[in-house]
């Protein structure tokens, strides 16, 4: 995961979740990095925003991914 790079930032744990379920369908692995201390100051999601990591060789793909599903969700 050292290696994992940023492919998108969301101001909520739950919409990053749901771009991680998108990659996933995709065979993309991800995680998410943020800081809340433990749940205690979700604030600071919003503040810092989640992100979402991906191994550097499936960026470009993530990308194209997530911006697709923006579209869509836009278009609705």
């Amino acid at each position: 995961m050292e290696d994992y790079v940023v492919v998108a930032t969301y101001i909520s744990e739950i919409d990053a979740e749901l771009a991680q379920a998108t990659l996933a369908a995709a065979g993309i692995e991800s995680v998410l990095k943020y800081e809340d201390t433990g749940h205690m100051i979700p604030v600071l999601q919003q503040s810092e925003g989640v992100k979402v990591l991906v191994n550097p060789k499936d960026l470009e793909e993530a990308k194209t991914i997530l911006s697709s599903q923006a579209l869509e969700t836009q278009g609705q």
